[in-house]
């Protein structure tokens, strides 16, 4: 397929099935229930997720203690990626999938995007198409898997297994998937809303290929340097994390329609009803989180040493199994912190939102995880900054990475975290290079 193709098939696949998504009370949803005892909110089946609630205290920022809904999915999915080489090219079978929580409900996704309840069937729906490639005995050969976070403050200790995996043989071809190469899709990362989240966290760990992002003997940090600081930022913080029934979760509120704050900040639980002909199954029920502002996630980067550095965070996110990952240099919903002046408010955000056009090397405004999150989106930014706004020492909970480095950290799970994968899927897939505007 030509890239300059790619618009006029996605919107054929959207033409070529009924999709149709429509809030629902939270007490009205098919096959959902608040649990008499807990009130957690909680599918028939026992299984898909549950909405709970989570206590947190934490040692830095300005909010030390606080209350909150969660999803809890224990099962870990499959985000799949099959390729193939044609005419000496890899090429990536990538599917137009349908997810209630985009907003524009179709975009590019990996070829197989499954938890475990789906394709165990307990839908009692259709199979997963192409899985077979990634849990088969005659799959192809594996080149990458590895267990991966997914938004920890909103999921309870969520992982999905992010794979790659090279076809052996002949691939049946299906009408709502198309092959693409890397390149092209990151031509496709370039537009809004169009490649969607799971697709973008399972490039990021595709390794990096030759010496353009810069190698170990050129960063400012050796490896091990930069083993130990992330090492030191998980040790030294104290988070105190409790599973608390969402009855209890105080500074919140019930409704017929949300679970939310008085203040309308962060995110409202709300329900759906969904109608998607090209899914396994066609029609459902489930809740949602809706955040109530859209999010930023940026990379300050500069030219060190002639090599391209990225000013990498530590962050601590009450839902994350290790407590500390490694995110972007800015990660927050402005609106959350419009309230707040000076210290108080994230590190770098100002610069970031300040930045001139001239600066900002990469910008998109993509969705987050479409299946369990209602309009979610973020603005992905990569910013060209100078010693003065991003100093070469590095502030408490920051370090200098090369684009190599942080790439070489996907291969373990629970190292980067998912808005750093995006940024760095960008780079992978060549959406964005970045150079010095002098």
């Amino acid at each position: 397929m030509r890239t300059a193709d790619f618009p006029a098939w996605l919107e054929a696949r959207a033409r070529a099935h009924r999709f149709a998504v429509r809030r629902a009370p939270l007490d009205g949803l098919d096959g959902w229930s608040f649990a008499p005892e807990t009130g957690d909110l909680v599918h028939r089946t026992g299984r898909f997720f549950s909405v709970t609630g989570l206590s947190v205290t934490v040692d830095e920022g300005p909010y030390r203690q606080w209350q909150q809904p969660i999803i809890q999915q224990p099962e870990s999915g499959i985000l799949g990626m099959l390729a193939k080489e044609f005419d000496g090219v890899l090429h990536f079978l990538m599917q137009a999938k349908m997810e209630p929580g985009n907003r524009n409900l179709l975009q590019l996704s990996p070829t197989v995007q499954a938890t475990r309840s789906n394709y165990s069937k307990v839908h009692q729906g259709a199979g997963v198409t192409y899985l077979e490639h990634f849990s088969g005995p005659a799959r192809g050969r594996v080149l990458t898997d590895v267990l991966q976070s997914e938004h920890g403050s909103w999921f309870y200790r969520k992982a999905n297994r992010n794979m790659l995996v090279e076809a052996v043989g002949d691939v049946d071809e299906h009408e709502d998937f198309c092959w693409l190469t890397l390149g092209q899709i990151g031509e496709l990362l370039k537009l809004d809303n169009t490649v969607n989240m799971d697709a973008r966290t399972v490039i990021a760990c595709f390794p990096l290929d030759g010496p353009a992002s810069g190698t170990t003997r050129d960063a400012l940090h050796t490896d091990a340097e930069l083993q130990s600081w992330f090492t030191m930022e998980r040790a030294r913080h104290d988070v105190e994390i409790e599973r608390i029934p969402l009855s209890r979760v105080s500074g919140w509120e019930r409704g017929e329609s949300a679970i939310a704050r008085p203040d309308g900040r962060y995110f409202r639980v709300v329900g759906v009803d969904v109608e998607a002909a090209s899914r396994e199954v066609k029609g459902w029920s489930q809740p949602l989180f809706e955040p109530t502002g859209t999010g930023v996630a940026a990379f300050l980067y500069r030219s060190l040493g002639g090599v391209p550095h990225l000013l990498a965070s530590a962050r601590v996110e009450a839902g994350f199994l290790e407590k500390t990952e490694i995110g972007p240099t800015v990660q927050a919903t402005e609106n959350n912190w419009a309230h707040l002046r000076g210290a108080d408010r994230p590190r770098f955000l100002d610069t970031v939102l300040g930045a001139a056009p001239g600066r900002i090397r990469y910008e998109a405004l993509h969705s987050e995880e479409g299946g369990r999150f209602l309009n979610a989106e973020s603005r992905y930014l990569f910013v060209e900054a100078d010693e003065s706004e991003a100093p070469t020492e590095a502030p408490p909970g920051f370090c200098w990475v090369t684009p190599e480095q942080l790439n070489a950290l996907t291969a373990h799970g629970h190292y980067v975290n998912v808005q750093a994968r995006s940024l760095l899927s960008c780079l992978t897939s060549g959406a964005v290079r970045l150079t010095s505007a002098a």
